[in-house]
């Protein structure tokens, strides 16, 4: 099979861990934060961190390798407008989600906590659930820029 044809095939899939596995973290969590029940938070949260450390971390890395290779090997330069504003949003997304995975495992202990002591949800997970949300926008917008990037690949 032709090298070109592997990387495409890995740099989608990886796109494609990375938006589904972003979507569905968003969605499970607001899910989970509506029903207020800190077992069911914690329960959801602590499913949350694990898939942003194996699908999403791993997707994280592997994005920029198997682009950089990909774009080596069809001959497109690393310079070219389209990547750069790529890679531009690609940091701009992991200033978000860095704190993001923080929040997730703080808004976790928190209910697990609440669950524990049969107590209800502190205002901390509240705030941080609002920062969690806020951070979430921009970074889908972000993402979402970047696979029509990778489809179009306009000149600039």
């Amino acid at each position: 099979m032709e090298l070109v044809l592997i990387l495409r095939w890995v740099h989608i899939v990886g796109a494609t861990v990375l938006l589904g596995t972003g979507a569905g973290i968003a969605f499970f969590m607001l899910i989970a934060h509506q029903t207020k029940d800190a077992k069911i938070i914690a329960h959801v949260a602590g499913t949350v961190v694990i898939a942003d450390i194996v699908f999403t971390a791993t997707a994280v890395i592997l994005q920029p390798i198997s682009g950089a290779w990909l774009a080596v090997e069809t001959g497109w330069k690393l310079s070219e407008g389209w990547i750069l504003v790529s890679l531009a949003l690609y940091v701009f997304v992991g200033v978000f989600w860095l704190p993001v995975v923080w929040i997730q495992l703080k808004m976790r202990n928190l209910a697990r906590e609440a669950d524990q002591n049969l107590q209800e949800l502190p205002p901390q997970y509240f705030r941080l659930f609002r920062i969690w949300l806020t951070c979430g926008f921009p970074a889908f917008l972000a993402v979402m820029t970047i696979l029509w990037l990778m489809v179009a690949r306009p000149s600039f």
